[in-house]
C-alpha cells in the first residue's frame, strides 16, 4: 500500500540518528584506539523496526565485526547494549535481571501499539539525561543479591570471537592459517545455547543463557558459620595488588567494630577479626560471592579455631596406618667403625699393619681414608701423612 507524502515525512522524523552507540565494555573490545563506520538509517531496529543509524567495528585483533542490532531507544527502555542485548551494569540478560529485581515488562509486543509507544516514549526520554535508563522501574530498584553473585566482574572478550568456517567442517577450507574463521568443531545442534533468538532475549522470555544462569545460581554453595562461637575472623583472597589496609577496613567496618585487620600483601589476603560474633556473621552473609575490589571479587571464608585444633590434636590422635605390602624394609645401621668414636672413650691403640688404621679425623677417631700409592699422603704433603702416636 503506498503511504502519503505526508505521514513519510511524519515517520523520517522520528528516525534515530545519532553519533555514537551504547555498547558495553565486552563487545567495544579492549583497544582503546577504534575506528568505526556509521551508516545513516542503514537498518531497521530488530524491535520497533525504525531505522537507525548502523556501527559496524572489528573489537581486536583476530576478532569478528559486530554492528549494533537495535536503535538506541530501544536500548534505553531496557538499559542494553545495542550488540548484545545484555544488561548495561551487569552484563547479564534482561530475564535474569527482570527476575531478580522483580520488573514486569510492560512493553507492547503488537506492531501498531509498539510504534506508538515507543514514539512517545522517544519524546519523553529527550528531557531527562541521556545516560540514565528510560525504564522508571529500573531506577527505583536498588541491586540486588543475585545480581552481585551473578554479575560478570571483567569484559568477556571471547564472546567477540569468529564463527565456525563451515568450509573446514566440510573438509573443504584451503585458506590455512589465513582463514578469518575459527578451526573448531562447532556445538552440538542440540544444545539450547545454539538456539537464541534475539527477540525472546530483549522481552525476557525462553531466554537458554539466563535459564543456565539461573541454575548456576541455584547451585551456588553458601557460606555457613562455625560451630564454635569463638570464631569471629573471615579469609578475605584474591586481594587486588597495592590495596591499602584503610580500604579494605573502609570495606568491612560498615558491618561492625573490628578487633584487628592483618593485610599479608605477599599472599594477597587478609584477616578480619570482628569483636563480636555477630558483626562477622553479618559481614560473611553480605560480602560472600558479592564484594568486587578493583575489578577482582573477593574470596570470603571463616577462620579457624586455633583453641579447636589444639584440642583434637591431643583428644584424637592418629590413627595408626598399616604397612603396604611390597615395599622393602628398613635399611640396618652402619657399621661400627664408621662412626667416630664419643670423646669419653680411650683412643684405640696405634696398629699401622692395620687394614682399618684409626686415626684422628674431624673431632673423633674414624678409619683412615684409603688411598692409592700415588696418593700417598708423604709425597702429597698431607698434615696427617703419620698417624697420631698413642
Amino acid at each position: 500500500m503506498a503511504v502519503s507524502k505526508t505521514t513519510n515525512t511524519y515517520n523520517r522524523q522520528n528516525w534515530e540518528d545519532s553519533d555514537f552507540p551504547i555498547l558495553c565494555q565486552t563487545c567495544l573490545g579492549d583497544n582503546p584506539y577504534i575506528r568505526m563506520t556509521k551508516e545513516k538509517y542503514g537498518k531497521e531496529c530488530k524491535i520497533c523496526a525504525r531505522p537507525f543509524t548502523v556501527f559496524r567495528w572489528c573489537p581486536g585483533a583476530r576478532m569478528r565485526f559486530k554492528k549494533t542490532e537495535i536503535c538506541q531507544t530501544c536500548s534505553k527502555l531496557k538499559n542494553v547494549c545495542q550488540t548484545c542485548l545484555l544488561d548495561l551494569e551487569y552484563g547479564l540478560p534482561i530475564q535474569v535481571r527482570d527476575a531478580a529485581l522483580k520488573v514486569q515488562d510492560d512493553l507492547p509486543r503488537n506492531e501498531v501499539n509498539k510504534e506508538y509507544y515507543i514514539q512517545n516514549l522517544d519524546s519523553q526520554m529527550s528531557k531527562f539525561d541521556p545516560t540514565q535508563p528510560s525504564n522508571s522501574a529500573l531506577k527505583s530498584k536498588g541491586s540486588s543479591d543475585l545480581l552481585l553473585r551473578l554479575a560478570r566482574t571483567a569484559p568477556y572478550y571471547k564472546r567477540n570471537r569468529p564463527h565456525v568456517c563451515s568450509f573446514w567442517v566440510k573438509g573443504e577450507c584451503r585458506r590455512g592459517e589465513e582463514c578469518p574463521y575459527r578451526h573448531e568443531k562447532p556445538t552440538d545442534p542440540d544444545d539450547p545455547l545454539a538456539d537464541q533468538n534475539i527477540k525472546d532475549r530483549y522481552y525476557g522470555v525462553n531466554d537458554p543463557v539466563a535459564e543456565k544462569l539461573m541454575r548456576r545460581a541455584a547451585a551456588m554453595p553458601a557460606l555457613p558459620p562455625p560451630e564454635d562461637r569463638t570464631v569471629t575472623t573471615l579469609y578475605i583472597g584474591n586481594l587486588p595488588e597495592n590495596i591499602l589496609e584503610e580500604e579494605l577496613r573502609g570495606h568491612f567496618y560498615q558491618y561492625g567494630e573490628i578487633r584487628c585487620l592483618t593485610l599479608v600483601p605477599r599472599a594477597q589476603c587478609a584477616f578480619v577479626q570482628y569483636t563480636t560474633r555477630s558483626a562477622a556473621e553479618h559481614a560473611a552473609e553480605k560480602t560472600f560471592n558479592r564484594l568486587v575490589i578493583a575489578g577482582k571479587r573477593l574470596t570470603i571464608k571463616w577462620g579457624k579455631s586455633q583453641g579447636r585444633q589444639g584440642t583434637n590434636e591431643k583428644s584424637d590422635p592418629q590413627p595408626a596406618l598399616e604397612p603396604v605390602p611390597g615395599l622393602p624394609g628398613a635399611l640396618p645401621p652402619p657399621p661400627a667403625f664408621l662412626h667416630p668414636f664419643p670423646p669419653q672413650m680411650p683412643p684405640p691403640p696405634n696398629r699401622p699393619n692395620d687394614f682399618f688404621n684409626l686415626h684422628h679425623y674431624g673431632g673423633g677417631w674414624g678409619p683412615w681414608p684409603l688411598h692409592y700409592p700415588s696418593q700417598d699422603p708423604a709425597r702429597l704433603g698431607h698434615a696427617h701423612a703419620n698417624p697420631p702416636q698413642t
